[in-house]
């Protein structure tokens, strides 16, 4: 008597439920029969079904009324990993220009300390007599990170100090 009012209950759950949804339920079901045929006593789950149940959890609010052959934390479970891979993925390191040798770095930072005047595109030219092929902001770049000898200011209080003091503008 329970089974036959479960089964009328699930008939007028299907009459009222849209064509979608029962197309969707349709299909869930079949591909559990097909993972079932397959001639092994737990039959394993390929790359494939899961990414049909976590499409399927994305599209049809009702997937784990049936959902038989797995429990619904696993497929939740699947659908984070899929998640974790591809922000892996899409975060791996490549591309872009390939850094610069410790040589040129070092070259920079000696040019940078023994010359405290010569800035970015006079050390980028200097390098440039020496063969070594490098943009003039990656030497600025690495000019920021060095710190440097000898204060800004103090070149400019030399510039001041000049004895050609007749030569003011105006």
């Amino acid at each position: 008597m329970f089974q036959f009012v479960f089964s009328l209950l699930a008939a007028v759950r299907v009459f009222l439920s849209s064509r979608r949804d029962t197309a969707l339920e349709v299909l869930a079901l079949r591909q559990q029969v097909a993972v079932l045929k397959r001639k092994r006593p737990r039959p394993p789950l390929n790359s494939f079904d899961r990414l049909f149940w976590t499409t399927l959890r994305r599209l049809c609010p009702r997937w784990t009324d049936f959902l038989v052959i797995v429990k619904p934390e696993t497929v939740i479970g699947w659908h984070r990993a899929g998640f974790r891979l591809y922000w892996r993925w899409r975060s791996r390191p490549g591309g872009g220009r390939p850094a610069i040798t410790e040589e040129v770095r070092g070259l920079i930072r000696r040019l940078a300390e023994e010359n405290s005047t010569w800035g970015a595109p006079k050390i980028h030219g200097e390098l440039q007599k020496l063969g070594f092929l490098i943009s003039e902001r990656t030497v600025a770049r690495y000019l920021r990170r060095i710190r440097r000898r000898g204060d800004p200011g103090q070149a400019w209080l030399a510039f001041r100090q000049n004895p050609s003091r007749g030569h003011r503008g105006v």
